[in-house]
C-alpha cells in the first residue's frame, strides 16, 4: 500500500515516514528523493525557479511560506539540499547566495525544531582551508572563500536553532545530470572532447556520487529517529583522491577515448574564488556507527552518469551486455 507500512501484524497499518527535501530539482535533491522513495518513505520535494509537476513550489527566503509548508505537511525529516554551491557565483552574487545558504537555513532549522522534525543540513569540505588534511568533524574550520564561509555560517545557524540536527559535510558531487554542466565533475566531459585542453593538476579532490550521499542521509534519518544521540557534524566522501586532470583522464579511458590532448596544469589556476588545495574529510564517525556506504569506483560511477551524453546512447548496451 503506497505511503503506508505494516507494523507487527497485517491488521496494524502505520503511515510511512515523511521526508521533505529542499532543492529537489537539483543534482543532489533528485538523488535524495529517489533514494527515500525507494526506501519506502513518503517524499515531499520542494523547488522554486525550477519547480515542476509533483514538486511543491516554495521560496525558502519567505519565512511565512516555509512555516506554512512545514505546518501543512508535518515531515518527520527535512533534508536541506537547496544551496548556491558554485564558489565563483557566490563571489559575484554574494547577497543572494547568503540569503539561501544562511538565512533560509536558519528559518528551516527554527521551524524544524518547532515541529519536531530531524533536520539534515548538507554542508561542504570547503569550510576547511586545505592546509592540514585530513579533517575530522571537530577540527577548526577556516574557509578560504565566501561560499565556504556561507556554508559554515549555515552550519552554525542549524546547530544554534536546532540542537538535534545533523550537519553532513561532503566534497565535490557528481551524479545523474540533466546537462553535463550541472556538475564540475561531469562538465569535464566537454574538456575530454576538445582538441587541446589544460586542466588543473594541483588541487586534490574527492569526487562523490550523489547516490551515495543520499543513501547515507537515509541511513542517518532512520537511525536518528530511533537514537537521539545521532546529531551534530558528520563527514562523508568518495575515497579516490583525484585532480581535475586525473578525473578527465579516467573519463577518457572509461569511454575508450584519447587523453593525450589533456595537459596537466601544476600551478594554482586563476579563479575568482580561492579553493583549498586538499580538504580531504576524515569520515570515521559515520563508519564507526555503521552509517556509511562503500562508494563504487569513480570510473564506473562516472560512466553511469555520462553514457546518455555519448553520440551513440547504445554504448552502454554494447559494453555492459
Amino acid at each position: 500500500m503506497p505511503g503506508f507500512q505494516f507494523s507487527g501484524s497485517q491488521e496494524e497499518v502505520v503511515p510511512a515516514p515523511k521526508v521533505l527535501v529542499t532543492g529537489a530539482t537539483g543534482l543532489l535533491g533528485r538523488a535524495m528523493c529517489k533514494e527515500f522513495q525507494n526506501g519506502g518513505w513518503l517524499v515531499i520535494g520542494t523547488g522554486y525557479r525550477r519547480a515542476r509537476p509533483r514538486l511543491l513550489r516554495c521560496d525558502l527566503n519567505d519565512e511565512d511560506a516555509v512555516r506554512g509548508l512545514l505546518h501543512e505537511y508535518k515531515p518527520d525529516v527535512i533534508v536541506h539540499c537547496a544551496a548556491e554551491r558554485r564558489p565563483d557565483v557566490v563571489e559575484r552574487h554574494t547577497e543572494a547566495a547568503v540569503n539561501l545558504n544562511v538565512h533560509a537555513t536558519s528559518t528551516l532549522a527554527k521551524e524544524a525544531a518547532v515541529c519536531g522534525a530531524l533536520f539534515i543540513y548538507i554542508s561542504t569540505d570547503y569550510v576547511f582551508d586545505g592546509r592540514n588534511p585530513p579533517y575530522g568533524e571537530d577540527d577548526s574550520p577556516n574557509p578560504l572563500n565566501v561560499y565556504g564561509r556561507s556554508k559554515l555560517e549555515g552550519e552554525r545557524e542549524t546547530l544554534r536553532h536546532c540542537p538535534g540536527a545533523v550537519v553532513l559535510r561532503v566534497p565535490v558531487l557528481f551524479g545523474e545530470v540533466e546537462s553535463v554542466a550541472e556538475s564540475a565533475v561531469t562538465s569535464l566531459w566537454l574538456k575530454v572532447q576538445e582538441e587541446s585542453c589544460t586542466l588543473d593538476h594541483c588541487q586534490q579532490r574527492f569526487p562523490t556520487d550523489t547516490r551515495d550521499v543520499a543513501a547515507v542521509c537515509r541511513k542517518l534519518s532512520e537511525r536518528a529517529r530511533q537514537d537521539s544521540s545521532i546529531r551534530g557534524i558528520f563527514h562523508f566522501s568518495g575515497k579516490q583522491q583525484m585532480t581535475k586532470f586525473e578525473m578527465a583522464v579516467t573519463i577518457s579511458q572509461a569511454f575508450s577515448l584519447p587523453s593525450n590532448h589533456l595537459i596537466p596544469l601544476t600551478e594554482q589556476p586563476a579563479a575568482s574564488a580561492p579553493r583549498p588545495i586538499n580538504s580531504q574529510l576524515n569520515c570515521s564517525r559515520l563508519e564507526l556507527l555503521n552509517l556509511s556506504v562503500e562508494p563504487q569506483p569513480f570510473a564506473s560511477a562516472i560512466s553511469d552518469c555520462l553514457w546518455p551524453f555519448t553520440p551513440d546512447k547504445r554504448w552502454r548496451q554494447t559494453v555492459f551486455h
